[in-house]
């Protein structure tokens, strides 16, 4: 019964936020498609968006995109694992002694923590490119 739950409530977090990313995916396509530009307009901005690069300036920049996508997956990665085994560990704590509901959230907390100091690693390592 427990891994039927669990796999129905994935399965609906799953699908939620397809959803959502379908509905911003249907309203940025809307609004490229309501802005008219006039030729002129958009090689002015783009002249301007662009700068001259070096073939070595681009490597470094195209390496610290990578190490940045790298910190981020990794460490969401590591949350994952992290909060599968800290979240079955305090589902059987809780079913045992439902008095340690506290304590359990607070270490699957932690878990889930790692993410967030691959996406701090990341946004530092994209403030120095």
């Amino acid at each position: 019964m427990m891994k039927r739950f669990i796999t129905l409530s994935s399965v609906a977090v799953f699908s939620t936020v397809i959803v959502i990313l379908l509905i911003n995916l249907a309203a940025a396509v809307t609004n490229v498609r309501g802005q008219q530009h006039e030729p002129a307009q958009t090689e002015a901005v783009a002249a301007q968006a662009t700068r001259d690069v070096s073939p070595e300036q681009a490597r470094v920049i195209g390496w610290g995109f990578a190490a940045a996508a790298f910190s981020t997956g990794i460490g969401c990665l590591g949350a994952g694992v992290a909060v599968a085994y800290v979240g079955a560990a305090a589902l059987g704590a809780i079913s045992e002694k439902p008095e340690l509901t506290a304590r359990a959230l607070i270490y699957v907390g932690l878990a889930e923590g790692i993410a967030i100091y691959g996406l701090i690693i990341a946004i530092m390592i994209l403030t120095r490119i």
